[in-house]
């Protein structure tokens, strides 16, 4: 499959699972998969839901800091990607 850069993350919240990512190069809506790279993360996973400043919103564009739920660990500086296709 292919992948598209589409941010960096910007802290991660144990306690609640939920990671912080700045969108750098490409917009982010709910449903789409996300893959996340790091020295130790590697893992894919869809947006069920995304906040930007704790309001619920379907979709995000460049520039935005969004907030998303995540089943495993993340760290700060990771990048992440979008799954296309």
């Amino acid at each position: 499959m292919e992948e598209k850069r589409i941010g960096t993350v910007l802290d991660y919240f144990a306690k609640i699972g939920v990671v912080a990512i700045h969108l750098e190069e490409d917009g982010l809506k709910v449903e789409d998969t996300l893959h996340f790279r790091g020295y130790t993360t590697d893992f894919t996973e869809m947006v069920t839901s995304m906040q930007i400043d704790r309001d619920p919103v379907q979709e995000a564009k460049i520039g935005d800091d969004v907030g998303i739920k995540v089943k495993e660990r993340v760290r700060k500086n990771d990048t992440v990607y979008k799954v296309i296709g």
